[in-house]
């Protein structure tokens, strides 16, 4: 019943802060809030690790964005990208360490070494990265979006084929 509770708690939060958006941003809040709360509903489906960690890494990445972008707002020496980079990184490795901390991996297999968790954690939150490095260039070279929703399309559009190319990884190949 708890853990209902709990559920029910940070979505009513989450649609109260982040579903009312200023502005209409590269990662909308809304859309990160519905990620979380599809890792919280994943996890509770069973869906395997690996993929639930895919996702996970791509919230967390947005989660970095979103913060190196609060921060640039306040003062400008943070939106370098050297600054972006130890967001991003530093978001990654406090949530790996308190997923070992607190006994949330796992261990049940491993891919490549890693726990399953960490593993997709690891490739989603790099593809994501890429692919918004990528967008922002195409962006920048042509001066606008070829496209609209451009960066949401690509972005989930990377999440969902590496969730399948996980999918056939681990189920003909591992």
């Amino acid at each position: 019943m708890n853990k209902i509770v709990f559920i029910t708690f940070i979505i009513i939060i989450s649609i109260v802060l982040f579903g009312f958006p200023r502005e209409i941003q590269a990662h909308c809040p809304l859309c990160v809030a519905g990620a979380g709360v599809g890792l919280t509903l994943s996890r509770l489906l069973g869906i395997d690790d690996s993929i639930t960690g895919v996702w996970l890494g791509a919230f967390l990445g947005a989660m970095a964005f979103w913060t190196q972008r609060l921060l640039a707002s306040k003062n400008k020496n943070f939106s370098s990208t050297f600054f972006g980079i130890f967001i991003y990184l530093g978001i990654f490795a406090a949530t790996i360490w308190s997923f070992y901390k607190y006994n949330l991996i796992l261990k049940h297999g491993d891919i490549f070494g890693l726990d399953k968790l960490t593993f997709g954690m690891v490739i989603g939150g790099s593809l994501f990265y890429i692919v918004d490095i990528v967008n922002g260039i195409i962006i920048m070279r042509h001066g606008r979006s070829f496209f609209p929703y451009q960066r949401l399309v690509t972005g989930l559009g990377s999440m969902f084929l590496l969730s399948g190319a996980v999918f056939i990884l681990i189920n003909y190949y591992i």
